[in-house]
């Protein structure tokens, strides 16, 4: 026949339905022409207002300086977990050499003492040698993990660039209006602002650390995650890097609507004499009842609202509970998901970097994205819709609440902190009570089976 039947299962709905969901191979090339339009797009606005874009920070990982040590390696790990072990041996043993190398080639010509190239050039390397030389599982694989070891270090670069269009979306920031709200909040930046002082050097190093070693914390969760993706051939439905994905791409759009730098620069000792005045964090400011932007400088991140790292770090938390199956995870990634957590909020806070504001804010986010993602063999129900959307109103409502309502939650704390409190609490009970009061499907599933 040169027509398949409509009806018949080989070329009628299985096709049609085949082409609506989209093989696996067109949503890949899919994402790789996506990332790639939206480097090159990054690339030539940051060459036209005259900062480092991605592409040519990509190149400074690969062939020059790299901007990090930790995030290079991170990928890398994160790749290794779709080869075997003699793989994984021969890629690390040839990123170390390679690093080696190009470190002394560096010092030589009189550069810095740093390292990270390898781990770039071995991941260039193992995609390469994957596709072309491989076949099989072993291949996809091989190149399902190196695109998620390639995302991460790829987000970071992306994320670095957006911090500079916050500033160019405009000189004004709202810092006068979160400052007000977070008395409802019983200023929390203030309070760890002077605890963290009090830690003395070794409670900062500690803080300090966590605070920039996110990604790696993220890496080792996701490795966890993933650790039996070669024995058993089969990836999980869900895991950390695509709700960190998913939180790069939408939580830095608020920046954009609500601009705020955090209380070390709006009310401490950064604001290179923009500043409200020289409070944080030893004295609340005074309540101001006729708020106004407040104008700031051209460099400055406008990158508080909602706190990232909260929402990364919660996210981080949330993947730490439970192994793919829905069985509680083993007790030491349970407890360093939590530590991470309690050190993440407090570093975000006791440096100054945000208000208690953007950390309800950033928490919301999260729960909210997980939400969407979670589970997906589950579908689109009514319980998740209702979920999700509660979230993206709760959101919504706290933005608006901290822009129009600031005065009267400075003027009324208990009550305002009682009502945002109050239905933040609601929001995480009805995300617990969905994926966590009850054991899901697969370990019902596994009980019945022994």
């Amino acid at each position: 026949m040169l027509l398949d039947d409509p009806r018949s299962d080989f070329g009628g709905e299985a096709r049609r339905k085949r082409f609506r969901t989209g093989s696996p191979q067109l949503w890949a090339w899919a994402l790789i022409g996506g990332v790639t339009l939206l480097l090159i797009g990054l690339q030539i606005a940051a060459w036209r207002n005259g900062f480092e874009g991605p592409l040519r920070s990509l190149w400074s990982d690969f062939a020059g300086t790299p901007h990090s040590v930790s995030v290079p390696w991170a990928g890398l790990a994160l790749a290794l977990v779709g080869l075997s072990w003699r793989r994984r041996l021969f890629t690390v043993g040839a990123a170390v050499v390679v690093d080696a190398v190009c470190a002394g080639i560096r010092l030589s010509l009189g550069g810095a003492l740093t390292s990270g190239n390898g781990a770039v050039i071995a991941l260039v390397g193992l995609v390469l040698v994957a596709w072309l030389g491989w076949e099989g599982t072993d291949k996809r694989n091989a190149l399902h993990a190196a695109a998620l070891g390639a995302l991460l270090i790829i987000a970071t670069k992306v994320g670095d660039v957006w911090l500079h269009f916050t500033v160019l979306a405009g000189p004004n920031v709202w810092d006068r209006y979160v400052v007000l709200a977070d008395h409802a909040f019983g200023e929390p930046a203030w309070v760890m602002g002077r605890l963290v002082e009090a830690l003395g050097p070794g409670g900062y190093a500690v803080l300090h650390w966590v605070y920039i070693e996110l990604p790696v914390a993220a890496m080792v969760v996701a490795v966890w995650q993933l650790r039996r993706v070669v024995s058993t051939g089969a990836w999980p439905g869900h895991y950390l890097v695509r709700t960190f994905l998913v939180l790069g791409l939408v939580g830095p759009v608020v920046y954009l609507i609500f601009p705020v730098v955090g209380p070390m620069f709006a009310y401490g000792p950064d604001g290179h004499g923009l500043q409200v005045g020289d409070y944080w964090p030893h004295t609340v400011p005074p309540v101001d009842r006729l708020p106004e932007p407040l104008p700031f400088d051209r460099y400055t991140p406008r990158n508080c609202m909602p706190s990232m790292h909260t929402a990364w770090a919660t996210a981080i938390f949330l993947h730490t509970r439970r192994d793919n199956h829905g069985a509680p995870a083993p007790r030491w990634i349970r407890w360093a998901g939590a530590f991470w957590l309690v050190a993440t909020l407090s570093a975000t806070l006791g440096f100054g970097y945000h208000y208690g504001a953007d950390l309800l804010a950033g928490a919301v986010l999260a729960m909210t994205v997980e939400s969407a993602l979670r589970a997906p063999e589950r579908g689109w129900d009514r319980a998740r819709i209702a979920l999700v959307g509660a979230g993206f109103a709760l959101l919504t409502g706290l933005l608006l609440a901290y822009r129009y309502l600031a005065v009267w939650a400075a003027d009324h704390p208990v009550p305002a902190g009682i009502i945002v409190l109050g239905t933040f609490a609601g929001f995480v009970r009805a995300f617990h009570r969905m994926w966590f009061a009850r054991p899901t499907a697969s370990v019902d599933r596994a009980r019945v089976a022994v």
